[in-house]
């Protein structure tokens, strides 16, 4: 049979057209049967973008719920380099290195990358962003976050720590309570319009929750006072390094800690770890004259001496083995209340022979030493003592005195609270109460007591000793006008190289105030001073400044809540 051209072409047209038509209808079964849902999937993640909702930080206050450790707005810089184009690319990277202080070479990497999203700042300060903001800048977008931001800069960096880029604590208080202060991220989805640009939350998945708040035992006011005390004795003495602590003896609050060298904590990027190194509690060290407290109150619990038991000090030279013990002065003749005025080794070490190294040693771990104190920061030491079944010959006339032990600040200062607070060791802590976002108490810390160290009259007698030691003797530096305090000095040689130095020392003091009631207790000590390096010169001064301060400050805090008459009275 024959078919006309036209007609062959008709046909050839029509079937060409079925097929495709059969072509198209099998694809489009196949997409919407079995490939439906993985295409939803790619639809969505091009019309929505999930994300994650920081929470807000706890804020730290200090005691009076003042603000230590904040959260503040920041902005994240980040680029769409394929979206700028050449020319908007080259003018951000030759205007933003002025701006943010970052080499032009970092912008041209970032920039010239074939990327939809590059990250070129975080969390900057509103002032930067609205002045980036301003250039108009084709491609550069910000995404709203926020930064940990420290309203004292320097003010107990050591105590607080800090958090990092990503909002988690890394140092100090911030690290310790990171899970408390952190909170929770939520999750919200946005859409997007068809050039992938955000535009508004669509709903939120997960609610963020905020972190809680912390109030410390700290007060700022002291710890003020405190920085500044020390920064002075610092720049003085020029030690290598540092460190002081107050605190309330009857309930173990720590009032004020300090170190130095420190470093701002707005900029701790910037600082060495020597400069973040909390010595309070991480570093031990001999300490001297002020362990003499151990050997007076064993002696006088114990009753193998009396106050007015006179002690001859055999004139500055005393053998014990193949050791010979020297006073820094020559003395003959003193009571015990003089030896421990006047700091005469010579004469601790006879009273230590007569009581035996065993209550000297259960007397030093009644106090606290050669075991961690317990404090709720994190970094601390335990000290170091032998037992008295690995004493050598000569450690009768070592330990007593403050060699052969190793101690912390931390404990120097629990040992002294012990005394001033008859006898009672409470254990120190730094957290006063959790709140949460609204100002409710989740949990309050309490005071605990460690131990009774020794007895109520044991505590006073040697409380009346140490009063002494600032009035008449080594301590006449730390001495104030209008309140009598009580104290003890130390001075120790450093261990270099395995030998005691003879020109490198530490230098210590511990005290209490005011001698009738105290409401502080302080330890102080010096690592190397230059010039000087007895703690009764180097770190009494401080003690006496501090302590005026303080007392002046909490006698004014505690007027405030009376009446008009109950000031005026009488």
């Amino acid at each position: 049979m024959y078919f006309p051209k036209k007609s062959l072409r008709f046909i050839s047209l029509f079937l060409f057209c079925l097929l495709l038509f059969i072509f198209f209808a099998i694809k489009l079964i196949l997409i919407q049967v079995f490939n439906s849902s993985y295409l939803t999937k790619i639809a969505d993640k091009q019309q929505t973008h999930v994300f994650n909702l920081d929470p807000k930080r706890g804020t730290i206050y200090d005691r009076k719920m003042r603000p230590l450790a904040v959260d503040v707005a920041a902005y994240s810089l980040y680029a769409d380099p394929r979206r700028m184009g050449k020319s908007g690319a080259a003018k951000a990277a030759a205007v933003l290195p002025g701006i943010l202080g970052i080499s032009k070479s970092f912008f041209d990497d970032r920039l010239g990358r074939d990327k939809n999203f590059v990250w070129l700042a975080r969390k900057l300060p509103v002032d930067k962003a609205d002045e980036i903001r301003k250039l108009k800048i084709k491609g550069l977008h910000f995404v709203k976050e926020s930064r940990r931001r420290y309203p004292g800069q320097y003010l107990a960096a050591h105590l607080l720590g800090f958090a990092g880029m990503d909002d988690n604590g890394l140092e100090g208080i911030e690290l310790k309570y990171n899970r408390v202060l952190a909170g929770h991220s939520g999750v919200a989805q946005m859409l997007r319009d068809a050039r992938q640009q955000d535009l508004l939350i669509e709903q939120i998945l997960v609610h963020p929750q905020d972190g809680f708040d912390l109030v410390l035992t700290i007060d700022e006011n002291i710890q003020y006072f405190a920085e500044e005390a020390l920064q002075k004795g610092f720049a003085k003495h020029r030690p290598q390094s540092a460190s002081l602590i107050v605190m309330n003896p009857k309930t173990g609050e720590i009032l004020a800690l300090v170190n130095r060298p420190t470093y701002d904590l707005n900029e701790f990027s910037q600082s060495r770890e020597e400069q973040r190194k909390n010595h309070a509690v991480a570093d031990m060290y001999e300490p001297g004259s002020v362990f003499k407290i151990v050997l007076a109150s064993a002696a006088l619990e114990r009753g193998v001496v009396q106050e007015t038991d006179k002690i001859f000090c055999e004139n500055g030279e005393y053998r014990i083995a193949n050791h010979i013990l020297h006073d820094h002065q020559r003395h003959g003749t003193l009571t015990f209340r003089e030896v421990m005025e006047q700091s005469s080794n010579i004469g601790v070490t006879k009273v230590a022979q007569k009581l035996g190294g065993g209550p000297v040693y259960d007397y030093a771990l009644r106090l606290g030493f050669a075991k961690k104190t317990g404090i709720d920061i994190p970094g601390e030491v335990s000290g170091a003592l032998k037992p008295t079944r690995f004493w050598s010959k000569t450690s009768i006339g070592a330990v007593p005195i403050g060699h052969e032990v190793g101690v912390t600040t931390i404990q120097l200062v629990c040992a002294i609270s012990a005394i001033a607070n008859d006898g009672v060791l409470m254990q120190p802590f730094v957290i006063k109460e959790i709140r949460d976002q609204k100002g409710e108490v989740i949990e309050t810390f309490f005071p605990k007591i460690v131990r009774q160290a020794m007895d109520v009259t044991t505590a006073r007698r040697v409380k009346d000793i140490l009063t002494g030691a600032i009035e008449r003797g080594t301590g006449k530096l730390g001495k104030m006008k209008d309140v009598l305090a009580a104290g003890k000095t130390g001075t120790a040689q450093k261990i270099v190289g395995g030998q005691y130095s003879h020109n490198q020392f530490y230098a210590t003091f511990i005290g209490l105030a005011p001698v009738e009631d105290p409401k502080i207790a302080m330890a102080i000590v010096f690592d190397d001073p230059r010039g000087s390096h007895f703690g009764g010169t180097v770190c009494a001064p401080i003690f006496k400044e501090i302590a005026e301060n303080v007392l002046k400050y909490l006698n004014a805090e505690s007027t405030i809540g009376e009446k008009p008459e109950e000031q005026n009275a009488p």
